[in-house]
């Protein structure tokens, strides 16, 4: 297998993103799939985009798109002022999982955390992605806090 290339995300890739993020069971009930795309999807890659403390990475394998994570960069005034990287959006084309392409994404995003002189590096994920959170301890991660949300509709 060739070696993965990682770059930013443009709004040609949107597409593919969108349905990398709809292709499971929980995201099956919450991403719209619809043909043309919602355009709160353009919308919010606009955002993204523009914000210099988010990078929508893609992760390519032969000019395919086989992966995708987005960090965000976080000023925080504890840990003595130090900056954090949030990982979220993080998934693996169907048809690629089980082959160490999620292990090399975040390899690559613990990179850039480090290039942009984090100290911390976090994600969440839902409680019902068993196999997610055996891959995130895997590479040594810690559930060390308990994470809440709260919807506000829309």
């Amino acid at each position: 297998m060739m070696d993965l290339s990682f770059r930013q995300a443009t709004i040609s890739d949107l597409t593919a993103l969108v349905h990398m993020l709809g292709d499971d069971s929980l995201g099956s009930m919450r991403e719209d799939l619809s043909t043309p795309m919602n355009p709160k999807y353009i919308e919010a890659f606009n955002h993204i985009e523009s914000d210099p403390n988010n990078e929508l990475i893609v992760a390519t394998l032969n000019d395919d798109i086989v992966g995708m994570v987005q960090l965000t960069f976080i000023p925080y005034l504890t840990h003595t002022g130090s900056w954090r990287c949030l990982i979220e959006g993080v998934r693996i084309h169907s048809g690629y999982r089980g082959k160490g392409l999620g292990g090399k994404l975040f390899e690559w995003s613990i990179q850039r955390a480090k290039e942009r002189n984090c100290r911390l590096v976090q994600l969440t994920s839902d409680k019902t992605r068993t196999e997610a959170l055996k891959f995130y301890e895997s590479l040594g991660f810690v559930a060390s806090h308990e994470g809440f949300k709260l919807h506000l509709g829309g």
